[in-house]
C-alpha cells in the first residue's frame, strides 16, 4: 500500500524540537528566578527585539491586541475620534479602535497586495480622523511613503499593524518602524510565536514607550500608586524567555520563508491562480502564502481530500461583521475587499516545510486544475 504525503497547513513541533534544549534551559532559569510576570527576561527580549527591529524601544504586552489597544491610548485616540484602516484582516485590528470608543473607517484594498489602498485614504479623512493604521497583511509591506505624507499634511498619527510581518522590510527598512508606534503580534501561529500569547509595540519615543509601560501595568510607576486608569497587559517571563531563545533564529526562518514562496512562485506559475507578488518597495515576510482563484472553495476540498492543509483568512471582511453592523456599512462598499474575501486560499508556509512537499503541495494544485 503506497503512502500518502501529509502536508499540514501549519506544523509547530518540528520547531519545537529543535530549539527544545535551549526551550528548556530558558524556561526552568525563569522558573528558578521565580521571573513570572515581566522580570529579567522580559527585559532582555525587549532590548533585543527592539535592536531587531532597529527601534529605539519595544515594550512587552500579553497580546498584539493589547499592544495595539494601547497604542490608541497613546495617541489619545477616542470618543467621537475617527481611525481610517483596512476591512480586510484580523478583527483586532479595528477592536483597538472600537476599546477606546473611537469609530473604525474602512477603506479598499489594493488587489495585488491586500494591503489598505493609500490612493484611497485621502477621501475618507474627515475633521474627526485621528490617525491612519494600516496592517501589513501576510507580512507584506503596506506601502507606507504616501500614508506618512498624508499624515504630515493633515496632521494625523501613523500606528503600524505589523503582527504578521516580523522581519519585512520597506524601502530596505524595518516594518514598525515608519509610524509613530508598530504593534506585534507573538500569538503562536506567527513567524515568531510565544508559548502562549504575547506582544509588543515599538517605538523611538521615549515618552510614549515609558507610558506605555505604565499602562500595561495598571497604570502605575511605584507599586501601588496609580497615575491614571491601566490594564493587566503585562508579558510574563516565561514567554519573555521563550521569544529570546526564538529570536536567534527569526532571520534564518524568514529566509526559509522567502525560499518556499520563491519555489511556490516557479512551481505553480502556469496555473489559472492568481500568485502573491511582492512589490518593488517590499521584502515580505512570507507569514502566509495566499493565492486567488474563483474556485477557491473546491480547491480547499480537493486538498483536505489529499491530505493537505489549507485556510481561508478571512472569509468575510470587517465592514460585513455583524459586530460593526451598527457602522452602516454594506455589501458592494468594498468590492476588491469582498472579492479576496471570496478567492483566498493560504497554502503551507513554514520554515520546517520540506521541499518534497512544497513539490507535493504544487503538484496536487495542478493536478485540480489539470482535472477540470
Amino acid at each position: 500500500m503506497t503512502n500518502v504525503m501529509t502536508v499540514p497547513y501549519l506544523d509547530l513541533r518540528p520547531q519545537i524540537r529543535s530549539l527544545r534544549p535551549e526551550i528548556d534551559a530558558a524556561i526552568a532559569q525563569a522558573l528558578d528566578n521565580c521571573s513570572f510576570c515581566l522580570g529579567p527576561d522580559v527585559v532582555k527580549f525587549e532590548q533585543d527585539f527592539a535592536r531587531f527591529c532597529q527601534a529605539e524601544h519595544a515594550i512587552g504586552f500579553n497580546s498584539g491586541t493589547s499592544a495595539l489597544h494601547v497604542a490608541m491610548l497613546l495617541l489619545n485616540v477616542g470618543r467621537g475620534d475617527e481611525v481610517i484602516t483596512t476591512p480586510f484582516t484580523f478583527v483586532a485590528t479595528s477592536w483597538a479602535i472600537s476599546y477606546v470608543g473611537a469609530k473604525p473607517v474602512f477603506v479598499d484594498i489594493e488587489d495585488a497586495t491586500f494591503n489598505l489602498d493609500p490612493a484611497r485614504i485621502e477621501r475618507a479623512i474627515s475633521p474627526r480622523t485621528k490617525a491612519i493604521l494600516p496592517v501589513h497583511l501576510y507580512g507584506h509591506p503596506c506601502d507606507l511613503e504616501p500614508m506618512l505624507e498624508l499624515g504630515k499634511r493633515y496632521g494625523l498619527k501613523l500606528v503600524e499593524d505589523a503582527a504578521q510581518a516580523h522581519g519585512a522590510t520597506y524601502q530596505g527598512r524595518g516594518v514598525g518602524t515608519f509610524g509613530t508606534l508598530g504593534a506585534f503580534s507573538f500569538y503562536p501561529a506567527k513567524n515568531m510565536g510565544a508559548c502562549g500569547e504575547a506582544g509588543a509595540l515599538v517605538t523611538n519615543d521615549p515618552d510614549l514607550a515609558a507610558r506605555a509601560r505604565t499602562l500595561r501595568e495598571h497604570g502605575s510607576k511605584v507599586r501601588y500608586y496609580h497615575d491614571e486608569i491601566g490594564f493587566n497587559y503585562r508579558m510574563e517571563g516565561i514567554q519573555g524567555a521563550v521569544l529570546g531563545v526564538k529570536l536567534k533564529y527569526l532571520a534564518a526562518w524568514t529566509a526559509r520563508r522567502r525560499q518556499i514562496a520563491e519555489r511556490y512562485h516557479e512551481l505553480l506559475a502556469d496555473t489559472p491562480l492568481q500568485l502573491p507578488r511582492e512589490a518593488g518597495y517590499a521584502q515580505s515576510a512570507w507569514h502566509l502564502y495566499v493565492v486567488r482563484h474563483a474556485r477557491r472553495n473546491e480547491l480547499k476540498e480537493y486538498l483536505e481530500k489529499q491530505a493537505i492543509g489549507s485556510a481561508i483568512h478571512y472569509p468575510l471582511p470587517l465592514h460585513l461583521q455583524k459586530c460593526y453592523a451598527s457602522l452602516g456599512y454594506q455589501q458592494g462598499d468594498f468590492p476588491i475587499a469582498e472579492k479576496a474575501a471570496s478567492e483566498c486560499l493560504c497554502l503551507p508556509i513554514y520554515p520546517e516545510l520540506t521541499n518534497e512537499q512544497v513539490l507535493h503541495v504544487a503538484s496536487k494544485v495542478k493536478s485540480f486544475f489539470d482535472g477540470s
